[in-house]
């Protein structure tokens, strides 16, 4: 056994001794050919998700992105993390469903985080309704959780973030008002498949309740700029970090 194959066994016994928080507790792949790797393999963690989750744009660099957050946060936190950004903007879950295996599911993850209904219950301009029902959002969201667990990768489920206030869908709506049922939808999924949430939305919501201009947390009323960033990130980081920190 390798010196650092040695250092790791038994830092992984004093840990487990202590009851601390480990990454020797989460199982990991072994190298190419079979064979286990001197080195711990990292946890991989994909975002998949629409252009929030892509978050890159005018006044957003990928550093400043949630998934950039997220995996530099872990990696403070001492956890061993690759968090790997598949969001593509404009996308809906009818969309990402037929990509699942390709980039996902092919990227051999253990953890995938699925955010999406902004792009399924907006109305476009002379459109009278959603782009998809909530029926089929329902559908889509179920059938990628179901295909992930299939795959061997536990999906982890997140609402999107509320809209700022002069934001309007092509019905002249705020559309809040659609998305907020979706967002029902997307909390009862993940009842039902017993899936971790993280409920972007109900936070936004209740900050803007609380008097919280959540348009100063976004690029255009809708886009996330680098504080919104943040704002998604902290409450991801301790739902992945649960996760990471429970034993197998």
């Amino acid at each position: 056994m390798s010196r650092r194959r040695t250092v790791f066994a038994l830092l992984c016994l004093v840990a487990t001794l202590g009851r601390s928080p480990v990454l020797c507790q989460v199982s990991r792949p072994t190298a190419p050919g079979g064979d286990s790797a001197d080195e711990p393999q990292p946890i991989r963690v994909v975002m998949l998700g629409d252009s929030i989750t892509k978050g890159v744009r005018a006044g957003v660099t990928a550093e400043e992105s949630f998934s950039s957050l997220v995996q530099s946060e872990l990696r403070k936190r001492g956890h061993a993390v690759e968090v790997v950004n598949v969001g593509i903007g404009g996308e809906r879950t009818d969309q990402a469903i037929k990509r699942l295996d390709r980039d996902v599911i092919a990227r051999k993850p253990h953890l995938v985080v699925i955010m999406y209904g902004t792009n399924d219950s907006y109305v476009d301009r002379a459109a009278t309704d959603s782009r998809l029902s909530a029926e089929d959002y329902r559908t889509h969201l179920t059938g990628m959780i179901t295909r992930l667990k299939q795959a061997g990768a536990r999906p982890i489920v997140m609402t999107e973030p509320r809209w700022g206030k002069a934001a309007r869908n092509g019905l002249g709506e705020n559309p809040n008002v659609r998305l907020a049922r979706f967002m029902d939808a997307c909390r009862d999924v993940a009842r039902r498949e017993k899936a971790p949430l993280v409920d972007h939305f109900a936070h936004w919501t209740e900050r803007e309740v609380a008097g919280v201009n959540i348009a100063e947390w976004t690029t255009d009323q809708c886009h996330p700029n680098p504080a919104g960033h943040k704002v998604l990130a902290d409450l991801i980081v301790p739902v992945i970090e649960r996760l990471l920190m429970a034993k197998p």
